[in-house]
């Protein structure tokens, strides 16, 4: 993406309940890389007290500060940027899932990209990354020409927006691409291992739920493996034998190799257990998410087990403790959409959970498809 006079990128977040801290974990993986590229970064944060802690320069999830500059824009999602702050940028990338027109016309003339959207306000950016919501598995050949330009088939355009589709532009920390293994085994995994996270902040509440799924399957001696279950806003419910329960885990990206298998739900963490080959069995925090859940599935990125915040317990409970063999689903699973989620998968089970590690995660979207020198790559 051309920058026309320097290669500061603005990223523009939000966090709250609702939103978790995904985008802001999101934000902190691009200024890295564009900082290793050579360019600057500033993170322009609106939301809850989550967001105090960031715009004052505190990293969210470690005890150290933020190594780019940071803004605090107080509570409101479309709070505008500060001028000396547009002054000095070069690119902007919106990354807070509801941006609108006007919001951003008030950030022109910088160049303005962002981050998934479901109405016309992309239309009025310059480019989209669209990794989840047009479905994950884009092909990258054969090229076409399309007014002078070569395309791949995971580019299109609306009006005068470039659109980039796909897993391509799926954001991974450096330390998972590191890690990744060389070759991705395909045999059945006994989980022993379970760690349980629905994000920073688990606005909806998931980790209860599924709490109370693995006791179940403990008591009843369907499951007699170990979990780590994340809770940040606290559980106050005795640990059933084998589960330790704590607020964080600090360095978690590096600590997902450490387990069999992970509970989780569509952010950043499922996107590097992919990346390390790591089976995700996943929960959707809302009806979006379940509609990106639901087509990662379909392309054997995770283990779907539909909406968390309807999911019945014992339903999910049964599908988890069936058996299921690889290569195919043992039956069709109970619940609303089925326990496999909004296509009737069935979810292999934390002691008998099948391959699901196709998907292919690409090099970070910060290296992929920004650049600060200005060059296109």
């Amino acid at each position: 993406m051309q920058t026309q006079t320097n290669s500061l990128l603005i990223l523009r977040v939000h966090t709250d309940l609702r939103l978790g801290l995904g985008h802001i974990a999101r934000a902190l993986i691009l200024q890295e890389q564009w900082r290793s590229l050579g360019g600057s970064a500033c993170i322009a944060v609106s939301g809850d007290e989550r967001a105090r802690r960031v715009g004052a320069g505190q990293h969210p999830f470690l005890d150290q500060t933020i190594p780019c500059a940071t803004v605090d824009l107080g509570e409101d999602l479309h709070a505008p940027l500060p001028a000396d702050l547009l002054a000095k940028g070069g690119v902007v990338l919106v990354d807070h899932w509801e941006a609108t027109p006007e919001e951003i016309d008030q950030l022109r003339p910088l160049k303005v990209a962002i981050m998934e959207d479901e109405s016309d306000a992309h239309e009025r950016a310059d480019l989209m990354f669209q990794p989840f919501l047009e479905g994950v598995s884009w092909p990258v050949s054969p090229l076409k020409l399309v007014n002078g330009r070569k395309v791949r088939p995971l580019e299109t355009q609306h009006g005068g927006c470039r659109i980039l589709r796909g897993s391509h532009f799926i954001v991974v920390d450096g330390q998972a691409l590191q890690a990744r293994p060389r070759r991705e085994p395909l045999q059945p995994l006994a989980v022993h291992k379970l760690l349980v996270t629905f994000g920073g902040t688990d606005g909806p509440g998931l980790a209860r739920r599924a709490f109370q799924v693995l006791a179940d399957l403990t008591a009843t001696g369907r499951w007699t493996g170990t979990c780590t279950l994340l809770a940040p806003q606290g559980l106050d419910l005795p640990p059933f034998p084998g589960c330790r329960i704590l607020p964080n885990l600090p360095g978690l990206t590096r600590r997902i190799p450490e387990f069999d298998a992970l509970w989780c739900a569509g952010g950043v963490t499922l996107s590097e257990a992919m990346c390390l080959g790591v089976p995700a069995a996943t929960w959707a925090q809302n009806e979006r998410q379940h509609f990106m859940l639901s087509d990662i599935a379909l392309h054997n990125g995770c283990l779907d087990l539909g909406l968390g915040t309807e999911a019945d317990p014992a339903a999910t409970a049964a599908s988890l403790a069936r058996p299921r063999r690889p290569g195919g689903p043992a039956g069709a699973g109970p619940g609303r959409h089925g326990a496999g989620g909004r296509h009737g998968r069935e979810p292999g089970g934390p002691g008998t959970l099948g391959p699901r590690r196709s998907m292919k995660i690409p090099e970070p979207l910060a290296k992929s498809s920004l650049d600060p020198k200005g060059a296109k790559r």
